[in-house]
């Protein structure tokens, strides 16, 4: 009689084990406390997660991404899929990704997300943007009910009421708030009617708050050509968006009053500075006239006889130049038609005897009309100077009933105060001089 019964190896059971237990249970998440942690050698994590009344062995594999390092005694999740160690026949648990539960998880994959972002700069201080002086607009993201945008509008009304506000109304908690807040940071950026923003919203929990600590809302923020003003929560409260904005503000109501110009501020610093500036005008124009001041008097200490001496002067050199040029021209002039004589006198044919006799009368037009420029120019000239000359010259004023007063040292008397009673003084006058003996003054 045949043996029919089915022989398995101890291998081969281990294995069909193992492939029901990961064909019927699906990828899961359990949650449990880590006892019995060791970190093997490999780089692998061996441990048991445990609650009240069972507990589950464990296996991490290096390479798995981690957010923090367990410890025994954390509470975390746990995801991954169920299967047999062949080898002992264990049951275990492989996990593919760990996270604390409840807020530990939320703190733990912020500061995760932070110092990933802050390694690619997102946090720089050199990509922050300034932000204007005196915005033409303000724009506004944030719930259109909450208690933020009323405190926005209250300080940006008592400080600033003539600049318009634009509310980009969005979510600011849940599931959808990350996304709308991206749209709504795209839309401002894309019509460009605002010079600044504030991103806002009141206080909350870790996980109201959650929507600006994605990485996307933080990208969308880093990316905005438009500077970025938060007020988030209370001042305790820190989150992603703020370390990326181009300025943090620690309430929704402080980030309105640095975005929103004090108008009454702005106007006492005008008035100071519209004081400042008349002060200058007024030292600018004393400083002119006193320098015009000096001018004049050391115009009025040159000696006019001297003046009219030396453009006389300037006169006979110019003339001079002239002659001495005219000379020059014509001996040039000579000179070329000799040449040219010279030239026609060894030619011979008849045809070029003409031509050279038509270039001569040429060259002789060009030099009358040449002289006859030069004259004019220099004749202009000379009536240019003479004209001036004569505008500088002292007896056109005399000749304007005004005289020139000298006493016995032919100093000029331009003050009472350098005359004394009875001193006999010299009247030039255009035309002679008259001697007068001073009676009272």
């Amino acid at each position: 009689m045949t043996d029919q019964r089915l022989i398995l190896t101890v291998t081969q059971l281990n294995n069909e084990v193992n492939q029901l237990l990961k064909q019927s249970l699906p990828p899961l998440w359990v949650e449990g406390e880590i006892s019995n942690l060791v970190r093997a050698s490999s780089g692998h994590y061996y441990f048991t997660l445990k609650d009240a009344s069972a507990q589950l062995r464990c296996a991490l594999f290096k390479g798995r991404p981690l957010a923090f390092k367990p410890e025994n005694g954390q509470q975390v999740l746990a995801f991954g899929h169920t299967g047999l160690y062949e080898p002992r026949g264990d049951y275990q648990f492989v996990v593919n990704q760990l996270e604390i539960a409840g807020i530990g998880a939320l703190q733990i994959q912020f500061e995760a997300l932070k110092r990933r972002l802050n390694e690619e700069g997102l946090f720089a201080t050199e990509h922050k943007k300034p932000l204007p002086l005196i915005p033409k607009t303000i724009g506004v993201i944030t719930s259109p009910t909450g208690a933020a945008i009323r405190d926005i509008l209250n300080v940006l009304r008592r400080r600033c009421p003539h600049i318009p506000v634009l509310i980009y109304p969005v979510l600011v908690q849940g599931h959808l708030a990350a996304e709308q807040i991206i749209k709504a940071i795209a839309q401002a950026n894309h019509t460009k009617h605002c010079e600044v923003l504030i991103l806002a919203r009141g206080g909350g929990s870790i996980e109201d708050l959650w929507p600006f600590n994605e990485e996307s809302v933080a990208r969308a923020l880093y990316k905005s050509a438009i500077p970025i003003v938060t007020g988030i929560g209370h001042e305790i409260d820190f989150t992603i968006a703020d370390f990326v904005a181009d300025r943090r503000a620690p309430t929704p109501s402080a980030a309105a009053e640095l975005v929103g110009p004090e108008i009454e501020a702005w106007r006492s610093t005008i008035n100071q500075w519209s004081t400042r500036l008349q002060r200058s005008w007024r030292r600018l124009l004393q400083t002119k006239t006193q320098q015009l001041q000096q001018l004049t008097t050391r115009l009025g200490q040159q000696n006019p006889e001297h003046q009219l001496q030396q453009k006389t002067q300037r006169l006979d050199e110019l003339e001079q130049r002239l002659q001495a040029s005219i000379v020059r021209l014509l001996a040039q002039k000579r000179a070329e038609t000799k040449q040219l004589t010279t030239r026609l006198n060894t030619q011979t044919p008849t045809k070029r005897i003409l031509q050279s006799q038509q270039h001569i009368s040429q060259l002789q037009q060009h030099l009358t009309r040449s002289m006859e420029y030069h004259l004019t120019q220099n004749q202009t000239r000379l009536q240019s100077l003479a004209a001036q000359l004569q505008a500088l010259s002292p007896l056109n004023t005399l000749g304007r009933g005004y005289a020139i007063v000298q006493n016995a040292n032919q100093e000029i008397v331009r003050s009472t105060q350098q005359v004394q009673i009875g001193e006999t003084l010299t009247l030039q006058l255009q035309e002679g001089i008259i001697n007068s003996v001073v009676t009272r003054k």
